[in-house]
């Protein structure tokens, strides 16, 4: 598919889906979020691990406000619901781990975007603001549902209602991502994190996912049946036999995934 908005590379299992409109630090338009949910979707089908980052000085500024909004007219809700979440869908319930290597600023959407993934890495430069506030909103594509799971409610409301900027290694303190790195080390740096993970064992990183996605939901007893589930089906996988035989014989192992 020949992309307009993003730019898409696959090279040793590692899908790297880049936001492509620096000139307006990648806001989302309609056409950037439709290609964004192929892409990721695509890359699933082959790829061992997904990376989503930015062209230029920005990850993502969130909803491109000059893309046809008519703050009088605007049908938000239709918007979100058939644009926002099949994107956020496609990142956060995608089979192989996901990785948002923020590279500057990830505001408003953007940053629920970021906070879609299962991993986050940010450069020291980068931050993370919920914007929504400024202009009478609330954050959405997510951002209520990951921001007080991932920083505490207390801190996901003040970061929503005061709209202040959070530095990515606030963010890391917050728990909000995992990783804060120099910015002269960052590249470097995500692109061996998306290699190790490619190189894992990609069945268990999907049940791995399944796991940690239900545990908001679960009592311990319904979690701990799941865990015996989904470990019995990682017991079954080619991947558990070569872990072991790497194990004993001293040796790396050789994932094949899938």
């Amino acid at each position: 598919m020949q992309y307009e908005t993003i730019r898409y590379t696959e090279d040793n299992n590692i899908a790297v889906v880049t936001l492509n409109r620096p000139e307006v630090l990648n806001a989302l338009n309609t056409q950037m979020r439709a290609e964004i949910t192929y892409a990721v979707r695509d890359a699933a089908k082959t790829a061992r691990v997904i990376v989503l980052t930015g062209e230029g000085r920005a990850f993502c500024s969130g909803q491109d406000l000059g893309d046809g909004v008519d703050a009088a007219t605007a049908d938000l809700e239709r918007t979100l619901r058939d644009e926002y979440e099949p994107m956020v869908h496609a990142i956060h319930d995608s089979p192989v781990p996901t990785i948002a290597a923020v590279n500057g600023t990830a505001a408003g959407a953007g940053a629920s975007l970021a906070l879609s993934c299962d991993v986050v890495i940010a450069t020291h430069s980068a931050v993370f603001l919920q914007a929504f506030s400024r202009i009478g909103l609330i954050p959405d594509a997510g951002g209520t549902y990951m921001l007080p799971r991932l920083a505490g409610l207390a801190r996901a409301m003040g970061a929503a209602l005061f709209a202040d900027e959070i530095t990515a290694t606030q963010a890391m303190n917050w728990g909000m991502i995992y990783e804060a790195v120099a910015d002269a080390d960052f590249e470097a740096h995500w692109q061996a994190r998306a290699a190790y993970l490619a190189k894992g064992p990609t069945a268990s990183y999907r049940y791995l996912k399944d796991a940690m996605h239900a545990s908001y939901d679960n009592t311990l007893k319904e979690q701990l049946a799941l865990e015996a589930k989904l470990q019995n089906r990682c017991g079954q996988t080619r991947d558990f036999k070569e872990g072991v035989m790497a194990f004993l014989e001293k040796r790396n192992p050789r994932y094949e995934g899938r």
